[in-house]
């Protein structure tokens, strides 16, 4: 299942770069530029997979921040998901799995217990990123 996830955010990430990878070179504040630059020319060598083909979207359009943003969010709900069903599994209940002692902590009121830090770091740093993108399309 989560093999799927994860290829699928992959897919999504090369799409993403591939859309976004356009130079904004030339647009200037707005309305262009008065000098005769080779904007294709100047977009190939410096790697871009073109140019934006109008000056105000160039300056003016956020889209590119927002599919960065939205892409980091879905990935960060399927670490999320993936972080809980981990810790689940570690449980004594399940025990299908053990994480090493460097992922995690000893408890101090009992001592043979393992807290999976690292895993429940992992769970709460999401909200972060989902936040993030909140307040950028606000």
């Amino acid at each position: 299942m989560y093999a799927t996830y994860f290829t699928e955010d992959y897919k999504r990430l090369l799409q993403i770069i591939e859309r976004t990878n356009v130079s904004p070179l030339g647009c200037g504040a707005l309305a262009g530029h008065p000098y005769g630059i080779d904007r294709e020319f100047i977009a190939e060598n410096l790697g871009f997979n073109g140019c934006i083909g109008n000056s105000l979207a160039a300056v003016s359009d956020r889209d590119f921040v927002v599919e960065s943003m939205f892409w980091s969010s879905l990935f960060m709900n399927h670490i999320s998901r993936f972080s809980e069903d981990l810790i689940i599994y570690s449980t004594a209940e399940f025990g299908f799995i053990q994480l090493a002692d460097a992922y995690s902590t000893g408890s101090s009121l009992m001592p043979q217990k393992k807290n999976p830090d690292s895993l429940e770091l992992l769970r709460g740093k999401s909200g972060r990123v989902f936040g993030s993108l909140t307040g950028f399309m606000i």
